[in-house]
């Protein structure tokens, strides 16, 4: 793979592209109303979200390529609301790609540069120098139709990044390949915004996409930004169940809060007795009441010897096994009358897997807990 020594150094507190009071309706339907969103310069920056959630509308028009009803778009501190796309110092990679079949490569790679009537050789070593940076040195005369998958969405993203754009915009375009290809191809694009330095926004609907490339997330739902974040802070401490719910597994819990007790949160629960947890433990000012708890499937764990201790832990029969090489995943009966959880363990060597029916001990803490 091509690599650089020499990645610029950027000041992510500067805004490169700042959305105020956006709002966009297509007809009576209103798909992103009031959103507010400033990304840093040199951010990987991902818009993460159900299909409707409005993500990628405003993608296109951060784009240029759809006019907001109301609000103001501004790239690198400069009001671009009424600008073109071909006005803005943007460039998109789209999901299909979108490769010309009757040109090779490198004609695909420099067909936006035509238009700046650069010299031959000029063009034809930045084309090259783009090629090598998306590890696709040598293949400057092969045919777009020869191309593989994950050849055809390199030489979209070459098409895309010799234009030097400031922000380069993505729009899902890693949908369409298989999972290994997939996950190579977001270590790749991580690395060219790295050694690039320039703003990238990506648009997925893939939680485990956008925790990997992401620098931070705007989750959204039905036109709003549900939680913005770095990646650890929204898996961790999501603000609320259904985000929860949407990043990643989690076990909810029912439970009632009695109030704050030596300056930590009191809640009783069926399922796991009376805990106690830190503030920092919930991401809102929550008030006595019925509460959801949160718990990852990582957070628990099953006691395999008598040896092995935990904070706290309780018996429970296992429902379900789910056998996937590296990992297991349990579904064990709750003490309660809570749902049944999710627990996952590393299938380290020699640990034994363990059967529908068989009654394990299952252990815990009390700070893998958020409240919700």
């Amino acid at each position: 793979m091509a690599s650089s020594s020499t990645a610029k150094i950027i000041d992510r507190n500067i805004p490169m592209v700042k959305l105020e009071n956006i709002r966009k309706s297509f007809d009576d339907l209103e798909v992103v109303k009031g959103l507010d969103l400033e990304i840093g310069s040199g951010e990987f920056f991902s818009l993460l979200g159900p299909s409707g959630c409005g993500k990628t509308t405003l993608l296109r028009m951060i784009a240029g390529f759809e006019t907001p009803n109301s609000g103001i778009v501004s790239i690198a501190g400069e009001e671009m609301t009424n600008f073109d796309a071909n006005e803005r110092p943007t460039n998109m990679v789209f999901q299909s790609y979108a490769i010309f079949p009757h040109l090779n490569v490198g004609e695909n790679v420099a067909y936006g540069l035509k238009k700046q009537r650069l010299p031959k050789d000029e063009m034809k070593s930045r084309v090259l120098d783009m090629l090598k940076l998306v590890d696709l040195d040598g293949l400057y005369d092969r045919p777009s139709y020869a191309l593989s998958g994950g050849q055809k969405q390199r030489v979209a993203l070459a098409r895309a990044l010799i234009m030097q754009p400031k922000v380069l915009l993505l729009d899902e375009p890693l949908s369409a390949l298989d999972k290994k290809l997939r996950e190579q191809m977001q270590h790749e694009l991580r690395r060219l915004q790295r050694t690039l330095g320039i703003t990238f926004i990506l648009v997925t609907h893939d939680q485990e996409e956008a925790l990997i490339m992401s620098d931070r997330i705007a989750v959204m739902f039905d036109g709003k930004i549900a939680q913005l974040g770095h990646p650890q802070e929204i898996y961790e401490r999501p603000v609320t169940k259904k985000v929860a719910s949407f990043i990643g597994v989690m076990n909810f819990i029912s439970g009632e809060y009695l109030g704050k007790k030596d300056d930590k949160l009191h809640v009783r629960t069926s399922s796991l007795g009376e805990v106690f947890l830190k503030s920092a433990q919930t991401a809102s000012d929550v008030q006595p009441g019925n509460v959801t708890l949160g718990l990852r499937p990582e957070m628990m764990t099953v006691l395999f010897s008598t040896n092995e201790n935990s904070e706290y832990e309780f018996k429970a029969k296992i429902t379900n096994v789910s056998y996937y090489g590296d990992m297991t995943y349990y579904s064990v009966e709750m003490p309660g009358p809570d749902d049944d959880i999710s627990i996952s363990m590393r299938n380290t060597v020699g640990r034994h897997v363990y059967s529908v029916g068989d009654v394990v001990r299952i252990g815990w803490g009390t700070e893998s807990i958020v409240v919700l």
